[in-house]
């Protein structure tokens, strides 16, 4: 897809992330206010959870499918679909009296949200060549990540003005904003792909000059001869009848796919719900419904390895390279999500701030974050993805390896230089992954294998919640099980805050173990993802000079 205004269109396209990515955080500074207003309990916030999955869910399960409905009917179509639905999601948001229509409307605005980022994304595939695409795509990353740092922010400087519904019924004349610029600035039409009635571009050996008229030049063993006039072209060596072209045709949209993986991503989620967190890390249903999940993701894979049209269709295309893509989004979402949690606690459970203290200690992560996105678009364009990305990784581990020797009272200066070492790190990590698995699949795949990156960097994120939970209710209640709360009962006073004090002393040391456990944890999967790094493409390299041999002329007669 060649034509319009590819730099207008762009900036178009992240500003559209960037909006959707506010909305993903913006309920951190609201979620009491909202949901004190459905009628749901402060001391019972554990309800107010799907409120924060369901949008997490929509975003995540639905990428996947639109990405490839993008692949067909073209981004401009499917990125105007997707500001409707996310105008959608934000009026009914808006109006919810109730947690249902609460939670359906943040789902709504997660499907439609999530799936502007992967769409953009395939755009700057499309519009962009090689070269320009990582700087580009970093750029595009980069407006993810602010969303992370301004969405608390904005949340409640917009609700101090107009109320928390006045933050959802803004997104309505800004969605109408941006759907009639990216009509202007985005080209109509599916992704450009090389046409399948053109030649493939000529080796040295099929370049050399034509045989004399009538005569046939040989065919090189292994060749098909030339398709009859006015026959359609036969596909390419390896692809399965009535699947997608790689080459741009209409296909057919796996729509059973993208339910199967909606519905495993979907049951993973419940099960890891617990309204009641107090009993067990799982709910009574965790275990079944886990099972379930896992069963609909083995359906899921069963389906896609003999579907006739998948999700991902990898027909002709390497395969290390996308999986180690995948490999790296996933283990990076992972190591980000245990920083977003993790890092609001240490400042609130031990070093005394308060939840806008905790947010300003963690936006010194973000603010590196955000920075490094846009370098390391910069830097995969010079060095190249391979490099850039260990880099990346390798930086980031050494970084929670600070972090994980944090003392009880951690200096200042120490917090920030160690969360921007890790900001730094994490960030670099963004651009290359993206433009290693478009320049691994051909250009009518980029919609799908965009929202693939992205689905396994949130599916990080969702497993690393999950696993973080698990082990942090597990290594804290090993730690402190032994203690006996003191009470001022029957006790000297003196006596009674000596006890007191130990009691916490011990807590706060129990904290700090676990803390220091869960980031060395974090330093290995980053030390992990410098390894899976390794798979990633590196650029293509020049066409070397043609031998004598392959440039002498075939001899006449």
């Amino acid at each position: 897809m060649r034509g319009g205004r590819p730099g207008v269109a762009i900036t178009v396209g992240g500003v559209a992330v960037l909006l959707a990515a506010l909305d993903a955080y913006v309920v951190v500074t609201l979620l009491i206010d909202i949901v004190r207003d459905v009628g749901v309990p402060v001391n019972h916030l554990e309800r107010a959870t799907p409120v924060v999955t369901g949008f997490l869910l929509g975003y995540v399960a639905a990428m996947p499918l639109l990405g490839q409905l993008s692949d067909r009917y073209g981004r401009r179509p499917l990125i105007h679909a997707c500001l409707a639905g996310f105008a959608a999601g934000s009026a009914v948001t808006a109006l919810a009296t109730a947690m249902p229509a609460l939670v359906a409307g943040r789902a709504l605005q997660g499907v439609a949200g999530g799936a502007l980022l992967p769409i953009t994304m395939a755009l700057v595939g499309d519009m962009f060549d090689e070269r320009r695409r990582p700087v580009i795509l970093g750029a595009v990353g980069a407006a993810q990540e602010l969303g992370a740092v301004l969405g608390p922010l904005y949340g409640a400087g917009l609700a101090a003005l107009v109320g928390w519904r006045g933050v959802f019924w803004v997104n309505l004349p800004l969605a109408v904003v941006a759907a009639v610029a990216v009509h202007r600035a985005v080209p109509p039409g599916r992704p450009a792909a090389p046409s399948l009635t053109q030649p493939p571009p000529a080796s040295p050996a099929e370049s050399r000059p034509a045989s004399p008229a009538g005569s046939r030049p040989p065919s090189p063993a292994g060749s098909r001869p030339p398709s009859p006039a006015g026959s359609p072209p036969e596909s390419p060596p390896g692809s399965r009848p009535g699947a997608e072209s790689p080459y741009g045709g209409r296909g057919r949209v796996d729509v059973v796919g993208g339910a199967l993986l909606a519905l495993a991503l979907g049951l993973l989620v419940v099960a890891v719900y617990n309204p009641e967190p107090q009993h067990a890390v799982l709910p009574s249903w965790g275990l079944p419904v886990l099972a379930a999940g896992a069963a609909a993701l083995a359906a899921f894979a069963v389906w896609e390895t003999r579907s006739r049209v998948r999700l991902l269709d990898l027909t002709g295309v390497r395969r290390a390279p996308v999986f180690g893509a995948l490999g790296v989004s996933f283990l990076a979402g992972a190591a980000l999500m245990v920083t977003l949690v993790d890092v609001q606690l240490v400042a609130q459970t031990m070093l005394g701030e308060d939840a806008v203290g905790g947010a300003v200690v963690l936006a010194r992560f973000l603010v590196a974050l955000t920075v490094a996105a846009v370098l390391g678009g910069a830097l995969a364009r010079r060095i190249g993805d391979r490099p850039t990305a260990c880099c990346g990784f390798a930086m980031a581990a050494a970084g929670y390896l600070l972090v994980s020797s944090w003392p009880l009272a951690v200096p200042g200066w120490r917090l920030t230089l160690d969360l921007v070492i890790c900001g730094l790190g994490l960030g670099l990590v963004i651009a290359p992954v993206s433009s290693a698995i478009l320049r691994a699949v051909p250009p009518a795949r980029h919609g799908v294998a965009s929202a693939a990156i992205v689905v396994a960097r949130m599916m990080g994120m969702l497993l690393g919640v999950a696993a973080l939970s698990a082990w942090g209710f597990h290594r804290f209640q090993a730690l402190t099980g032994h203690l006996d709360t003191p009470l001022p009962f029957g006790v000297d006073p003196a006596d009674y805050a000596r006890r007191l004090a130990e009691y916490q002393l011990a807590v706060k040391t129990a904290l700090h173990t676990e803390y220091r456990e869960i980031f060395l944890i974090t330093a290995v999967l980053c030390a992990l993802g410098a390894l899976a790094a390794l798979t990633l493409t590196r650029r293509d390299p020049a066409p070397s000079p043609a031998s004598p041999q392959e440039s002498e002329p075939v001899p006449q007669g």
